[in-house]
């Protein structure tokens, strides 16, 4: 289940996994909340979970949460996939409400799950709900082989009970478009351009990069950061007192960041804390230069090590500002090429027979009849209900 399709990484990856198990002839529906928003893409089998739209808060929440049960319990599906963090705690009252009957529920790890950003005592909090969810949760899948040990000790479960399906942030085709675009882009102007993509809120810590870009950029360079959010004032003001406003610009959200890498000299991530940013996987299919903060315990994996990227410590704005004013000098072809073959590992045509398998694994372990007719996945956020 969805709470709809407002711009996300966990509900454009949803809709894009539901759409390539339809296309492989697996029985997939997803129900949202608030169906106003159109999908990213086309879908088939997509139900409103009531009669009203309702985007957020407890009556969204107690309406998926019934009609996951109610589809649980009337077609007996052989899995439930839930795609992201976001939608945990729909899986687990889920669990408690049908009991020992309910299918192998897999949740995709889709954010960072150390979260030092917050305060000692709300951390423990979260750290005991961590627990909880490798109580009542079959299977997780991280999205880097770092992730594993991550998952391990802070959820509690053993390595058994964890796989690793790279995100599927991509299609076959985008892999291409991304490359072609960005070869034939022209890039003769003055100055550097970089790049920045995220909502503008406290765990991307966007305030860090104005102030690395403040320490070393020229007249001519320029930083564009996409998205919008409850900072949008703050960062402005920010720009402002450092004398850079003109050389800063916020042009809110974008409904795709395909042009804006092409044109770019470097993508920055400048986070605290993070999931894996479907915006890393298009930059590496593009070929673009990446200087990232080490927000998560799976960017050393996404970059290769450093082979594909910059990475630098978490909240060291003089070390984000070295990084990104060497990022843009001239680097072999061979680099380029080795971001664009690293970015086939995210495709949703890969991921979806990984999962696929996945499902199989654990609904033949329960004995549960996996004919190809009868076989149902839930992406969860993803729930099934009556056409």
């Amino acid at each position: 289940m969805l709470y709809g399709f407002a711009p996300g990484g966990v509900e454009r990856i949803a809709a894009r996994l539901h759409a390539a198990w339809v296309d492989l002839g697996v029985r997939s529906e997803i129900v949202v909340a608030d169906s106003r928003t159109p999908p990213p893409l086309a879908l088939s089998y997509v139900t409103r979970a009531g009669n009203r739209s309702h985007s957020r808060g407890l009556i969204a929440f107690a309406l998926l949460v019934l009609a996951l049960r109610r589809r649980v319990r009337d077609d007996r599906p052989d899995a439930v996939f839930c795609a992201g963090n976001t939608y945990t705690s729909v899986a687990v009252i889920l669990r408690l409400l049908v009991g020992p009957t309910c299918p192998p529920i897999i949740t995709k790890i889709s954010n960072c799950l150390v979260r030092n950003d917050m305060p000692p005592l709300l951390r423990w909090f979260y750290r005991a709900w961590l627990r909880l969810q490798g109580r009542w949760i079959d299977h997780f899948v991280g999205l880097a082989p770092a992730m594993r040990d991550e998952i391990a000790g802070l959820i509690g479960v053993q390595h058994d009970r964890i796989s690793v399906i790279e995100d599927p942030a991509l299609g076959a085709d985008d892999l291409e478009r991304l490359a072609n675009l960005r070869d034939t882009s022209p890039r003769d102007r003055r100055g550097r351009h970089y790049l920045a993509v995220g909502r503008l809120a406290p765990q991307k810590n966007f305030s860090l990069l104005i102030d690395a870009f403040a320490r070393f950029s020229t007249p001519d360079d320029q930083l564009t950061i996409l998205g919008e959010g409850a900072e949008r004032a703050m960062l402005e003001a920010k720009a402002w007192s450092l004398g850079i406003a003109g050389r800063v610009r916020l042009p809110g959200h974008v409904a795709t960041t395909e042009a804006w890498l092409a044109d770019a000299d470097a993508l920055v991530l400048s986070s605290d804390y993070e999931g894996v940013p479907a915006v890393l996987i298009e930059a590496l299919a593009a070929g673009i230069p990446i200087v990232s903060t080490r927000c998560c315990v799976s960017m050393d994996d996404l970059l290769g090590h450093g082979a594909y990227g910059r990475i630098v410590p978490v909240g060291d704005p003089a070390a984000l500002a070295e990084a990104m004013a060497v990022a843009v000098l001239p680097e072999p072809a061979s680099v380029i090429a080795a971001r664009r073959t690293a970015a086939a590992q995210y495709t949703v045509d890969r991921a979806s027979v990984l999962y696929i398998a996945l499902v199989r694994q654990l609904a033949e372990a329960r004995s549960v009849d996996m004919s190809r007719e009868t076989l149902a996945i839930y992406p969860a956020p993803v729930a099934t209900a009556a056409r």
